[in-house]
């Protein structure tokens, strides 16, 4: 027995009653937004991006690690991770200093989940890449400088 062909024609059929549903209007495509926070995406500083989040001045925690190259030679591809070591962590969120919208990615964390996430993101230059955490109703942040070169020498 083929389960390749069995599983395909699962995910096929739900793909239509999916489409079918939209085209009658009982899914709306503005219901793929529900998550989407524009002012912190919008937030061109690091103040801006602290007020929609009800941040204040978060502190800085050993307990919050930056993962990512010391050196990226290719800005459009900068794999960043955080891990959080803080019990309860709920949110997590990545920001580039220089890029002229500051939020690069955020994250929801469910309960009793492991917080460590993984992303690429694009920077256009050397910049500090700061990642805010929020645990038991309480901020923390952590900061990493990464140097973006053209060719990969350093600069």
């Amino acid at each position: 027995m083929n389960h390749q062909r069995r599983d395909a024609l699962k995910a096929g059929s739900g793909l239509g009653v999916l489409g079918l549903l939209a085209t009658v209007g009982l899914i709306k495509p503005e219901t793929a937004h529900a998550a989407w926070n524009e002012k912190a995406f919008g937030a061109k500083s690091l103040d801006a991006v602290f007020d929609v989040f009800g941040a204040g001045k978060p502190a800085e925690s050993g307990d919050v690690v930056i993962t990512t190259p010391d050196i990226a030679e290719n800005g459009a591809v900068v794999p960043v991770g955080v891990v959080s070591n803080i019990p309860g962590t709920e949110y997590v969120a990545i920001m580039i200093e220089k890029n002229p919208y500051m939020l690069a990615a955020s994250f929801t964390i469910p309960e009793g989940t492991v917080a460590e996430v993984q992303t690429r993101v694009k920077m256009g230059q050397t910049s500090d890449v700061y990642a805010l955490v929020k645990a038991g109703g309480k901020f923390y942040m952590a900061k990493k400088e990464v140097k973006v070169t053209l060719g990969g020498c350093g600069g």
